[in-house]
């Protein structure tokens, strides 16, 4: 297929690209800069200059295409509504391009939107209110105009070398702070995959998934955070604290909405009906590694 990617030069991107095309696909992805333009090249991509912002560039780019990956997101902390907008926008322009030609258009979620404090299922539908509810509903309303989309959610930590996600800020605040924190007692559990195997799920959802379907990229079922908050204090010799829930903000930042999550997440579903199966090393294993403390 001819695949355009949006977010082709993010973490995430970076790894769907030579995925793809190791496959046999091509790809076009889209770059907003000349930066981003000259990685596209050098990985064997097309690019398509433009911005997320741009939904009428972003339908031309989906109209030329035997399907789309949608990875962009703004990752603006400070107004999360703003940024939901804004890719919901998109979702809709790229997927009225493709209506009624059965392409396939892989839309990016969280399994963090799902119902905390129990086992999260590919079945269950995303928590009303949340800044990606809207873009998971629309790529799921769209099997009824003819567009075979579908939902990837990724866990909270994406992981691997070259992650500027949540992890990455966890040990900056372990440093600035002198100790590692969890909130409460810390037995709150976060999924985890490794960035290679989610890329490999991308492809497997933009070749195989039915319409209106909805997969989870969970290697790590559920690490509890106190095992993260210990592995970050070994490597960098503090003390592992706990922080009260009616601290965690004053602590960790805009990561406090996000510490004390419990978010427990099977892939059970997306391991029998896809056949992904997740080979990189898990959370733990990959923090153990160092390289995230270099």
């Amino acid at each position: 297929m001819r695949v355009f990617v949006t977010g082709a030069t993010g973490f995430i991107g970076s790894a769907v690209v030579p995925e793809l095309i190791g496959a046999g696909h091509e790809v076009v992805g889209l770059a907003r800069s000349d930066d981003g333009a000259a990685a596209l090249k050098e990985a064997g991509a097309e690019v398509f200059r433009g911005t997320l912002d741009d939904p009428e560039g972003l339908a031309r780019a989906a109209d030329g295409a035997d399907g789309v990956i949608h990875l962009a997101f703004v990752h603006d902390f400070a107004d999360f509504d703003a940024a939901g907008a804004t890719d919901l926008r998109a979702v809709e322009a790229m997927g009225a391009a493709l209506a009624g030609s059965d392409r396939p258009l892989v839309v990016t979620s969280g399994t963090a939107i799902a119902p905390a404090g129990r086992l999260v299922t590919e079945t269950d539908a995303p928590t009303p209110g949340t800044h990606r509810t809207p873009s998971e509903e629309a790529a799921v309303a769209l099997a009824e105009r003819g567009v075979r989309g579908s939902v990837v959610r990724l866990a909270p930590s994406v992981h691997g070398r070259g992650d500027k996600g949540f992890v990455p800020h966890l040990i900056r605040i372990a440093r600035e702070k002198g100790v590692a924190a969890h909130v409460g007692d810390g037995a709150n559990r976060w999924p985890g995959v490794h960035r290679l195997d989610a890329a490999r799920l991308f492809r497997l959802v933009l070749e195989q998934a039915p319409a209106g379907t909805r997969w989870h990229a969970a290697a790590d079922e559920g690490v509890p955070f106190r095992e993260i908050a210990e592995v970050i204090g070994r490597h960098l010799d503090v003390p592992v604290v706990s922080v009260p829930r009616e601290r965690a903000g004053e602590h960790f930042g805009f990561l406090g909405r996000f510490a004390g999550v419990d978010n427990p997440t099977s892939s059970a579903a997306t391991r029998e009906r896809l056949g992904w199966r997740p080979s990189e090393p898990g959370l733990l294993a990959d923090l153990d590694e160092g390289h995230y403390f270099e």
